[in-house]
């Protein structure tokens, strides 16, 4: 747990997922932004979101379960109310996404209460943020200033208008990051699918560190020490969900660098275990809500909001 009471500013998306499965609907709060920021708050760091959230019934319980959570929320308005996605699975177990209007234009504004959060935190981390509008581009980093920064760019199928766009405006940003995290979805969407290429190439960008998660095999984390790899890790427990293991990493990652970043590859190594570990635990239950191994025997609690 940090002791850096200034904690984490988290930007990007907060969603309703509406989940159709054999067993019915339900919904979900999520989105993966929000999910950094429940779980950097679960490990135990001072969290504030910055998002889009409507006024309406579902902006409501975005709002609960944050505050249930102990995050603080400041969002943007929407004319079009909240972002929602409806989440089937495919014949191969993966999920799909049909997001609504909302979601496909989410915009960030950012307020004279969320340029002081962000000036007074420890580190920023940007999750799915749309980086192929220019102006939402833009406004980010003007907002961000010289803050740390770690991003995910986590770009959505069914949210990418221009693939050429969002690789420029993301590398804009990744290039003076902190650390970035990429994964092979992202490799196959946005590049050419070659995931150590990517992670090379943000390297050579100018990113001081890369975790380039893939799923079965495991993550490796560039730095400037050494490349350290890690397999995922073995729990207890069958997995339920893969949802948010991404987003359970990029927390885990998060709250170790909020004091600092490691200087020894054995420092790096550590956090790396660490983050497989957390997402372990998180993927065996259902929905994006981080869990530690410790908390595996509390698994369902948080997991449908207030």
């Amino acid at each position: 747990m940090s002791t850096d009471t200034r904690g984490v500013v988290v930007i990007g998306d907060a969603l309703i997922d509406e989940i159709r499965d054999a067993g019915g609907v339900r919904e979900l709060v999520g989105g993966a932004a929000l999910n950094v920021a429940v779980g950097l708050r679960r490990l135990g760091v001072p969290t504030t979101l910055i998002a889009m959230v409507g006024a309406d019934a579902a902006g409501d319980h975005i709002r609960e379960y944050l505050a249930d959570h102990g995050v603080t929320l400041i969002d943007s308005p929407s004319e079009r109310g909240s972002s929602r996605a409806v989440v089937r699975r495919s014949a191969s177990g993966e999920p799909e996404y049909a997001f609504n209007e909302a979601a496909q234009r989410r915009s960030i504004r950012y307020s004279d209460a969320a340029r002081d959060a962000i000036r007074a935190s420890a580190l920023v981390a940007v999750s799915c943020f749309p980086f192929d509008v220019e102006a939402e581009t833009r406004a980010l980093t003007d907002a961000v200033g010289a803050a740390r920064l770690v991003i995910d760019p986590n770009p959505r199928s069914g949210m990418l208008r221009d693939r050429d766009r969002f690789v420029r405006g993301f590398e804009s940003l990744a290039a003076r990051a902190e650390l970035v995290k990429v994964g092979s979805d992202d490799a196959a969407l946005l590049y050419d699918g070659d995931l150590d290429a990517l992670r090379r190439r943000l390297r050579t960008l100018g990113a001081g560190a890369v975790l380039a998660t893939a799923g079965a095999d495991g993550a490796v984390l560039e730095t400037d020490v050494a490349a350290l790899t890690a397999p995922i890790a073995t729990l207890p427990g069958r997995i339920v969900d893969t949802v948010g293991a991404g987003d359970a990493t990029l927390a885990a990652v998060a709250e170790g660098l909020v004091e600092g970043r490691p200087t020894s590859d054995a420092g790096w190594q550590a956090l790396l275990e660490r983050a497989m570990l957390i997402a372990a635990a998180t993927v065996r239950g259902e929905g994006g809500l981080l869990r530690t191994p410790e908390s595996l025997a509390d698994a369902d609690r948080g997991v449908f909001g207030s």
